[in-house]
């Protein structure tokens, strides 16, 4: 494990996945020939980055979840994380809800910190984010959100007051994105939602409108990596926070 982490284990976090079942037709596109797990952003793969992430957090156990063309990933994972408590899944699933779903049944009970791989985030970040979405109340899902993201279709989020209550996620509107980095409570990973909702991004909209109690944490430094823009963004900001860091 590399960077900074907090002490001991985040308090109240059953565990953790890492949704990575992706294609990344768009980074193909782009010229990247590798899995999008294996995409390096400033010469770390997405995955490491994540996997990183989630031990400087001590959130455990990990499961991460590829899909079934993802072999490499899967070699790429034991062999740079041999040591670590880390279940892999590989299943070619129909939708992001697919994958939450089949990650939240291999976890234990309780509230699970979830992050999509393409979801780069520096690493004071995501443990800020672990930290302050632990806090919270028990019963609350917590999503983190970031004032812009350069996506072709963002998840936008629209919050009030000083508490940061989400009252509507996936509208036409907002004053927030998801960042892709979430806590689930205990209750919205067993709620019983309606079976025909297509992605994770509906079932997030599905639980604010059913009356979750969700709330939004800001993260800065956080990157949705689509497309070969993205990858040279994430790297101006590895080297900003580096050059910041030697000062």
């Amino acid at each position: 494990m590399t960077g900074p982490g907090v002490e001991r284990p985040v308090s109240g976090i059953a565990g953790g996945g890492i949704l990575a079942a992706g294609e990344g037709s768009r980074l193909r596109k782009d010229g990247f020939r590798v899995a999008k797990p294996l995409v390096p952003v400033g010469g770390v793969p997405l995955v490491e980055q994540a996997i990183e992430n989630f031990l400087a957090a001590r959130v455990s156990p990990l499961t991460i979840l590829f899909n079934d063309s993802e072999d490499d990933c899967v070699r790429f994972v034991a062999s740079r994380f041999a040591s670590a408590r880390i279940d892999v899944a590989v299943r070619t699933t129909a939708s992001t809800l697919e994958s939450f779903r089949e990650i939240s049944q291999r976890l234990p009970e309780g509230r699970i910190l979830i992050a999509t791989v393409d979801a780069w985030c520096a690493r004071e970040e995501f443990l800020r984010f672990a930290l302050e979405a632990a806090s919270l109340p028990p019963e609350e899902t917590v999503v983190g959100v970031t004032s812009s993201r350069d996506d072709e279709r963002p998840l936008r989020v629209r919050r009030e007051g000083s508490e940061q209550r989400v009252v509507e996620i996936g509208g036409e509107t907002g004053d927030a994105v998801t960042a892709g980095i979430f806590l689930f409570s205990a209750h919205a990973r067993r709620v019983e939602a309606p079976p025909d909702l297509p992605r994770l991004r509906d079932f997030l909209r599905w639980l604010v409108q059913s009356g979750e109690r969700v709330r939004a944490v800001a993260l800065r430094g956080v990157i949705d990596i689509d497309r070969g823009i993205d990858v040279r963004l994430a790297e101006a900001l590895v080297g900003a926070r580096a050059v910041e860091a030697a000062r």
